[in-house]
């Protein structure tokens, strides 16, 4: 059941914005940094916990996930390390997950050898 959750859920934010890139002016770039900052709002105002506990990695690996993510780290570390905390606790939160998109990214750099398409 915990599969189905999550597909359901990471399933509608996705299709919610291939609906948005389709029926609307948006760029693919302004959806993101919309989905990321959705994540953040919902986080800081506690509303995004409830999904993550319900939808598990559904709510956690998208775009809205990450953003729910900074929000937790820098509540917290602002509640240990006050003002510093603000400035380095979204960064602290999500480092394994930007280290490893660096990672594979430069790997897939190496493997597939991409190309200018000009």
């Amino acid at each position: 059941m915990q599969f189905l959750k999550a597909f359901l859920f990471g399933g509608a934010l996705c299709a919610v914005g291939q609906i948005l890139i389709d029926r609307t002016r948006l760029t693919p770039a302004r959806i993101l940094a919309a989905y990321v900052v959705s994540g953040v709002f919902l986080g800081a105002l506690g509303l995004y916990e409830p999904l993550v506990q319900w939808a598990g990695a559904g709510a956690t690996v998208p775009l809205t996930g990450f953003g729910y993510n900074l929000a937790r780290g820098v509540r917290e570390a602002v509640k240990s390390d006050g003002l510093r905390g603000a400035l380095l606790g979204g960064l602290t939160a999500c480092a394994g997950g930007i280290a490893a998109a660096v990672f594979f990214g430069f790997l897939s750099a190496l493997v597939f050898r991409p190309e200018d398409k000009s």
